[in-house]
């Protein structure tokens, strides 16, 4: 209809008037503008998704990363995004791609990579800084979608990573080590106070090695058997082929009591000095008859 117009929901109109802008904004419905004076702009209010492509950057530990990005922003005043820029979607396309490339110069590689809440808290703020109060529009949410890395530094991370497990895995293993060590001189105390104790154990091992079906059983010698025998056979020195023989003058080493000879005192009726013709348990020979 002649000098009608319709606003959506979503949108709010500014009519220009020779070139100047009203005051005041048309809300949603149906309006009416003069045809041959007005001219009617409306600007959306919805939230505007925008994909910023792949950038690359330099951080500020010499990685060179590839990051791509989404903006979230929306027209908070339809005036100023009307008369202070002239393409204000085209205008926040260019502060999202040089944006992240300031913010990942000053960051490390691993401070991105893991702090990535802290990053898109960054990039909300430099990109919203210039566009909210000239140009009338507030960045809602920046989230960074993807950061690719270097085939080398992949490469690099990924042996990091298992040289940190490698060095988790022994200290666990080693700690466990040391707690088995400590519960085993734990047990070998008890056993060393009880000594049936060990026996029992003894007993329990070679159930065990049963129990597997084998056909041939080793049973252990106790350890205190041995030290029976020890015990039980006379200290009695050896000489061996290599000893050293004593020097002429050396008094004798004493003689161990099992080897000392008895000493045999002869009778008053024996005299002194008197050969034994032949031992004492052998009759005399008499003389054949010729």
């Amino acid at each position: 209809m002649f000098g009608f117009k319709i606003v959506t929901q979503y949108e709010q109109g500014i009519v220009f008037r020779f070139g100047r802008a009203l005051p005041g904004l048309r809300g949603p419905g149906l309006t009416w503008v003069n045809p041959f004076t007005d001219r009617l702009r409306t600007v959306s209010m919805q939230i505007v998704v925008a994909a910023v492509p792949g950038q690359e950057a330099i951080t500020r530990d010499n990685v060179t990363l590839k990051v791509d990005a989404v903006v979230y922003y929306r027209v908070i005043d339809a005036l100023k995004a009307i008369i202070n820029v002239q393409n204000y979607t085209c205008a926040v396309s260019q502060v999202a791609q040089m944006s992240p490339r300031s913010v990942i110069g000053q960051s490390d590689m691993d401070h991105i990579l893991s702090e990535r809440d802290k990053i898109n808290a960054h990039l909300k703020d430099v990109i919203g800084a210039p566009t909210k109060e000239p140009w009338g529009i507030r960045v809602e949410r920046v989230e960074i979608k993807d950061v690719s890395l270097p085939e080398s530094m992949k490469r690099s991370m990924s042996r990091q990573a298992e040289a940190e497990r490698e060095r988790r895995a022994r200290i666990i293993s080693a700690d466990g080590e040391y707690q088995a060590s400590k519960k085993l001189a734990q047990a070998a105390a008890v056993m060393a106070a009880d000594p049936a104790a060990l026996q029992l154990r003894l007993l329990q091992t070679v159930v065990e090695v049963a129990a597997e079906k084998n056909s041939t059983l080793v049973m252990p010698v106790p350890v205190e058997l041995l030290r029976f025998f020890d015990r039980a056979a006379p200290a009695i020195p050896a000489a061996t082929a290599g000893e050293a023989v004593p020097a002429a003058g050396t008094p004798d080493p004493p003689i161990p009591a099992a080897l000392a000879v008895p000493v045999i005192t002869l009778p008053d009726s024996v005299p002194a000095g008197g050969a034994v013709a032949a031992p004492l348990s052998t009759a005399p020979k008499t003389p054949a008859p010729v």
